[in-house]
């Protein structure tokens, strides 16, 4: 008699801590159990596959509402399509807010767009007008709805807040137990030296790099970090792109500041150079912060091996490259600050950094699976339930082929974008089946979820990211509301 709804049986499992052969069997959407000769209704032969967890995505933007009322060419579909199709299974994406206006109302559209998604999901919330009816009433309403983190940008038009601001979201965050994502870039440095690249007549995609080198993002790591230490409030550092600005976030964190750093595949396997290619080409590979170099590349994974950073997300940014509202929107002339930024990457995230990291011996097997599934999961307070493989924990797996060899090509990443930055390369190492709360919802590239049957993961208080009760002169400035 079959005691298993469905067992994934003769695998190479693999933990944040422990890699081992192993059944595991699952009744309804949870691991049941992991063990020898497990029977089930249903099996999945795993034999010379490794069983991970499946990805957790923190970072990706999918049909993220734009002020004109439109959204991101991402879509919840298609989006889930392309992380069920490279191993992930959960994603937080960005609920924005525009300047003037509050954050409930497109907070209650992005859900409304959000219930067709085929992965788990949860939210950040984009702060970009820290008003006191906004810092006061909707950050604590939304935080209580379990949308329990925000993001800032200290940098950008329309989106980017002075440090007076930053300081009253993070007051905010300390208040309601929220933690704050952060994009460090100094607004007003990226200003002046674009002006004088443009009155240079350097227009060419190549030129985002100029505009914003890496010392312009160490600045505002290390403002945003001082800051954040003052209040006393935990925060990320959102796609680190070099080791002088994980530099900035190590010596914060052996003074004891909780703050974490996330850096994204782009950084390793992209630099500046892509952006000088042929004509408008170069577009493809605009991102913020720019990718450097190859030596800039080779020191982030030594930063990550330390675990200065230690989340991998894919910063999913999806601007088609030919489409009315991409990368060409301002025209095949636009200057580089005229693009959109942004790069796709949700179903190459696993694959890049497996075969960039395992298969080259730079980190081992539990070190990937603590990179891309378990550590964000336990920033974000959805840990245990996910990230890890244990009796009592959502059934979401990810079985992988450690040496299958695939070039990429857009067509395999099944995402809506009509490019891919990484067209291709090849890697080692490749997802052959999903598992979504023990529902196989991927087979061998094809992806059998229906519109829907994601869930919203509302995220309570976790002790993970309270503060650390150091304050400057023992004074808890954001305990008065100013």
């Amino acid at each position: 008699m079959a005691e298993y709804d469905l067992v994934i049986a003769g695998g190479t499992v693999v933990t944040p801590a422990d890699m081992f052969r192993a059944d595991i069997g699952i009744i309804g959407e949870h691991v049941a159990a992991i063990g020898t000769n497990l029977k089930g209704e249903r099996r999945v032969d795993a034999d010379g596959l490794w069983v991970m967890p499946g990805g957790v995505d923190t970072h990706c933007h999918i049909e993220q509402l734009q002020e004109a009322g439109s959204a991101d060419e991402e879509s919840f579909v298609t989006g889930s399509t392309a992380a069920l199709a490279g191993g992930t299974t959960s994603v937080i994406t960005f609920s924005t807010q525009f300047k003037g206006g509050g954050l409930t109302a497109p907070l209650a559209e992005y859900r409304r767009r959000a219930a067709q998604a085929m992965v788990d999901y949860s939210f950040h919330q984009i702060i970009t007008d820290a008003t006191d009816d906004v810092i006061f009433r909707e950050v604590p309403e939304i935080v209580a709805q379990g949308v329990r983190s925000l993001k800032v940008f200290l940098t950008y038009d329309p989106l980017h807040l002075d440090d007076r601001q930053f300081l009253r979201v993070l007051a905010a965050a300390r208040r309601t137990g929220a933690l704050v994502t952060v994009h460090c870039e100094n607004y007003e440095a990226i200003r002046w030296r674009t002006a004088a690249l443009l009155a240079d007549g350097r227009t060419a995609p190549k030129y985002h790099a100029w505009s914003r080198p890496s010392m312009i993002e160490r600045e505002a790591t290390h403002r945003a970090i001082a800051l954040a230490e003052m209040v006393d409030q935990p925060i990320q550092i959102f796609h680190v792109s070099c080791p002088e600005v994980a530099e900035e976030i190590e010596r914060a964190q052996r003074r004891g500041v909780k703050v974490w750093g996330e850096t994204c595949p782009q950084y390793f396997v992209l630099t500046a150079a892509d952006m000088d290619r042929p004509g408008f080409e170069g577009a493809k590979f605009m991102c913020s912060p720019a990718p450097r170099d190859k030596a800039a590349s080779e020191g982030l994974w030594d930063v990550v091996k330390r675990g200065t950073l230690d989340v991998i997300s894919s910063d999913h940014s999806g601007w088609g490259y030919d489409t009315p509202a991409g990368k060409r929107v301002n025209g095949n002339d636009a200057s580089f600050r005229d693009i959109p930024n942004g790069v796709p990457g949700l179903t190459a995230r696993l694959p890049l950094i497996f075969s960039e990291g395992i298969s080259v011996g730079r980190i081992d097997p539990c070190t990937f699976v603590r990179l891309t599934a378990t550590n964000p999961a336990r920033l974000f307070g959805l840990y245990p339930r996910k990230g890890t493989i244990a009796p009592g924990t959502d059934a979401d797996l990810v079985l992988w082929d450690p040496n299958r060899k695939v070039t990429l090509n857009n067509a395999v990443m099944q995402h809506i974008i009509d490019y891919t930055p990484y067209d291709g390369m090849e890697v080692t190492g490749w997802p052959v089946v999903t598992v979504r709360r023990g529902e196989v919802v991927m087979r061998h590239g094809k992806v059998q979820a229906e519109p829907g049957t994601g869930r919203f993961l509302a995220r309570d208080p976790y002790d993970f990211i309270k503060p650390t009760g150091n304050l400057p002169d023992g004074f808890d400035a954001s305990a008065f509301l100013v």
